[in-house]
């Protein structure tokens, strides 16, 4: 028998949206004041609304989550959670875009047993599918340095009035913060380009 039906709400930042979630949430019945939120990545289980929700869930409540990613995105701590929570809390597990996922309170051996497959399997997939994206980036960022294409921001384009202004600084008259500050740039950026210039062939003889 059901004791506590309890929500999980999870949005990777502030800018984005729960309001899907929520509705979600309502529509199932889930009493407003037995939804917990986090406001952050999925990448691990250490958020403060999880924490608490998991410390409330007891055995014969009710876990309701709108997808299985809004619960996490790491595959190894994914099914472990989903372990603690229906074999040592005792819970139950309701995941309204993929009922097949669902773990009731019933003793159905089977469901149980076909809902962690299916949850091992799609995790598995979305474990490798990120691992394939992020080795198609790194070949991608490879095979464009091999080109010669740059990559990231561009550099600053040095104004007309530098070398005036370098003047000034090496005559002593501004300091490097200051000539930086007329070019717009911060010291960092003007000490390098000042390092550039000397450095080129046509200086060296100078």
């Amino acid at each position: 028998m059901i004791r506590n039906v309890y929500g999980y709400v999870r949005v990777s930042t502030k800018e984005q949206n729960e309001d899907r979630q929520w509705l979600a949430m309502r529509e199932y019945g889930v009493p407003e004041e037995n939804v917990y939120v986090d406001r952050q990545s999925g990448k691990d289980f250490d958020r403060p609304g999880y924490q608490r929700m998991l410390e409330t869930l007891c055995e014969n409540d009710v876990l309701v989550i709108k997808s299985i990613d809004r619960l996490g995105r790491h595959f190894d701590e994914l099914l472990e959670q989903w372990r603690i929570i229906t074999v040592e809390k005792k819970a139950g597990i309701i995941v309204l875009d993929l009922p097949i996922l669902n773990v009731g309170l019933e003793n159905d051996l089977l469901g149980k047993v076909v809902a962690q497959l299916m949850l091992t399997l799609m995790s598995y997939m979305a474990e490798t599918e990120r691992t394939n994206i992020r080795q198609r980036q790194a070949e991608g960022i490879a095979a464009a340095r091999l080109k010669g294409v740059h990559l990231g921001r561009r550099p600053k384009e040095i104004p007309k009035e530098f070398e005036s202004v370098k003047m000034s600084w090496e005559e002593g008259a501004c300091s490097a913060r200051a000539a930086a500050k007329r070019l717009g740039v911060d010291s960092h950026t003007f000490m390098k380009w000042v390092a550039g210039y000397n450095s080129r062939p046509d200086r060296r003889g100078l």
